[in-house]
Formats: structure tokens, sequence, C-alpha cells
């Protein structure tokens, strides 16, 4: 291991750093951008490898790729959302224009961890600070990129979303994430520059760059998925948004309005109780906490509703035990889940991909912390295909047009970053 003082490293370092690391087919950068959250943001961590040939694309894969020693090396992987496929009787054929892999993980050959004062680096380290140092900072003009297209038009979501209201009173579910896609093709963009505009635009606690192969995420997530530390495990679920006021004043009356706001509480409250569930899955019993409940918390652009719900891992569960307990999140699917994942597929027009599921790391002591992929770009370089996606909790109480307003909301700082407008 190398340890170099903060002080003695350009203050350009972390772009130079990940400029370097994204040369690298395999490639993850987590960022929490000095965040204050509770139970703490992502740590700052980058790894690299040139090749992964024995990486798992199953939870049962997982399970035996884990604990294969590789020098206290983390674990850094992602799961899309339709790993769902692999853990419930569902399917995924709505159109892709990404193609992940549902599970990917992969040990880096050299790891970079930021500590309060210095900077460690770890694994292969053999000329790795001179290599990141003389690193060119390339200077890209602005991004252009042409209008998005909706997969789903304006008016099929407004249906949508009356389509899931009906099904909420015959029953079929309480509430359900209705999520919709917006692209571009041929598009030609520098992935590392763009992640650094999104991350000043909309800097948030659990950012991330993640590359494979040909695929590229550009995360500015502000929601927790899962940590563990032992013995205790959090998720921190998010219901609940509402834009920033322009004033102190007007700010601090949006606050207050998003407070009591009864549809985004009961939201909320949903959420809550079904993250509960299932965490009392692979929980000691009697254990499982809500410490915190509707939180608010300011971020650049919107205001957020933020529960914390805690357990404490009975012996012997491990990461996939978790995950096949707990994922797909709760705040991105409904309740209950598996019927709602099933009307998911069914109102949906596009794959969701990596959208709503997660990045993450894992350490070799069962430590682990992972991430909702909200707020995100995913590009392939190869095809030019440029997405994001957006989405809100549909309840019998929704508007139609609130609901829509709600999703262009939350791809306010996607849209100003790419400098792009969403056709009509």
């Amino acid at each position: 291991m190398l340890s170099i003082p903060l002080t003695e490293l350009p203050a350009d370092f972390r772009a130079r750093a990940l400029r370097w690391a994204a040369q690298f087919p395999h490639c993850a950068y987590f960022e929490p951008n000095g965040q204050a959250y509770p139970e703490g943001p992502f740590d700052q961590l980058l790894g690299v490898a040139p090749a992964a040939p024995d990486a798992p694309r199953t939870l049962d894969e997982l399970r035996q790729w884990l604990p294969r020693p590789q020098d206290g090396a983390p674990r850094l992987g992602f799961l899309t959302y339709d790993l769902k496929n692999e853990i419930e009787d569902l399917h995924s054929n709505n159109p892709s224009g990404l193609s992940w892999p549902p599970l990917h993980f992969f040990y880096p050959q050299t790891w970079l961890i930021w500590r309060p004062d210095t900077l460690e680096l770890h694994g292969h380290t053999h000329g790795v600070l001179e290599a990141i140092l003389v690193t060119e900072l390339p200077n890209w003009p602005a991004p252009a990129v042409p209008a998005f297209t909706p997969r789903m038009p304006k008016t099929d979501y407004l249906r949508a979303v009356e389509a899931v209201r009906e099904d909420i009173l015959n029953g079929e579910v309480y509430e359900l994430n209705l999520c919709q896609e917006f692209y571009a093709e041929g598009v030609q963009l520098d992935p590392v520059d763009v992640f650094l505009r999104l991350n000043a635009a909309s800097p948030a606690p659990f950012a991330g760059f993640f590359r494979h192969e040909n695929h590229f995420l550009l995360c500015a997530s502000p929601e927790r998925f899962l940590a563990h530390s032992a013995p205790v495990i959090v998720s921190q679920p998010i219901k609940g948004t509402i834009r920033r006021g322009n004033t102190p004043a007007e700010d601090e009356q949006q606050r207050l309005t998003l407070l009591h706001d009864e549809k985004e509480r009961a939201e909320n409250l949903m959420i809550v109780d079904l993250v509960r569930n299932d965490l009392a899955r692979v929980a000691e019993t009697g254990t499982v906490q809500v410490p915190e409940l509707f939180g608010l918390y300011p971020f650049r652009h919107v205001w957020q509703m933020i529960s914390t719900v805690t357990a404490e891992l009975r012996p012997g569960v491990d990461l996939p035990d978790v995950l096949r307990a707990t994922f797909p999140m709760g705040s991105m699917t409904g309740a209950p889940k598996i019927r709602a994942m099933q009307l998911i597929e069914h109102y949906e027009t596009a794959r969701r991909g990596l959208y709503s599921g997660s990045i993450g790391y894992a350490w070799p002591d069962g430590a682990f912390e992972f991430n909702v992929v909200i707020r995100s770009l995913q590009y392939r370089p190869d095809t030019g295909y440029l997405s994001f996606q957006v989405g809100s909790a549909i309840t019998y109480d929704s508007d139609p047009e609130r609901e829509y307003a709600e999703c262009l909301l939350k791809a306010r700082a996607i849209l100003d970053v790419l400098g792009a407008v969403v056709a009509e």
C-alpha cells in the first residue's frame, strides 16, 4: 500500500484519476461529494481491472465468487433491475438499447481510497501515481445532445397512470413506481467529462461512475439501498420529492409543504413497511427498527423525504441472501412487490437495465454498501445510445399531470448538463 497526503496532490487529482481509470474496460468509482447523510455516504473509492474473466453473472455464482482471497480487495459491482427474474418468477420482454448483464462484479487490480487526510493506493501500485499525474485533461466543449425521445409519449404515460389508479382501486397494488425512458441515438460524448459535469451540477452522496466494457453508467444518486457493517444493516428508501425554493423563505415553505403532504407521507410509509418486511426475512427476530420516519433532506434541486430502517442480520446470512430478500428495492417497485413488478412490466415500454438497480462494493469482512441507481445516464459509445429514466410512485390519489411534472423535475440536472430537451 502507498499512502500520500492529500495536500501533496494537485487540485484536479480526482479528475485525472478518473480519466486514467476510465481507460480500463472495468472501472468503478464511488463519490460521496462530501455530503452529510444519515449513516454516512459512499466511501470515496476507485478501482480498475484490465479483465474480469471469472465475473459472476448470477446470485449463485456470486456466492461462490465472493469469498475468494484477493489481498483484501473490495468486490466492485452492479445489479440490474432485471436480476428480479432470478429471484422471482418474472420476465423482462420490453426493448432495451443497452443490454447490461443482469449482475457483474470484479476484483480491482488497483484501487484507490480517499481518507480524510490521505490517499491510499492498493494492489498493483507500481507507476500508478505517476501515470495519473501525467494524465491529460482535455478541454471538452459543453455537450450538445439532440432532443431526447420519450419511449412512452406523454399521452400514453398519462393513460398508464390512470390505469394504475384503476388497478389500485381494484386491490391489485397499493402503490406502483411507474418509470419511463428518454433516449437519444447516434450520440458522441466523453463519459468522464459528462460525469464530472453532472456531479458538479447535482452533487449527491451516492454518486458513481461505472464502466463495463462498452457500457457506461454516470450516476448522481441521492439514495442508499443497503449498507452493512456487522451486525447492523441499513436501508434508506426515498419517497417524496418537491423542488427547492428560489429564496430561503420559499425554500422553507416548500420543505413544510412536503412534510405535510399526506400523499407523499402515505407513499413513504407504504415503502417503509415493505422494507421492514424484506429485512425481517434475514434479520434477528425483533431487531427491525425505524429510527427515522419522514426525514427531510435538501439536495441541489429538490427536497427528498427519506426514512431509515435498520436491523441486525442473523448469523450466517451473506450478501446473496440479503439480495434475495430485498432486491429490487421497494422504493422502485411499489407494494406488494411481486404484483407491482408484474404490472411494471405490463405498463412500461422499455427495459430498465441498470436504472433502479444498484452499484456498490463489498469488503472481505462482509461489510457492503449499495446505492439505488436513479438520476443517472446510461451510455454505449459503441452504438451511440444514450438513455435516462425517471419515475414516480403512483397511488390512488395521484394526479397524472403532477406525476409527469415530477418525472421532468427529477430529469432537470441531466437535461441541463447535456443542453438537451425532451421532444414533444
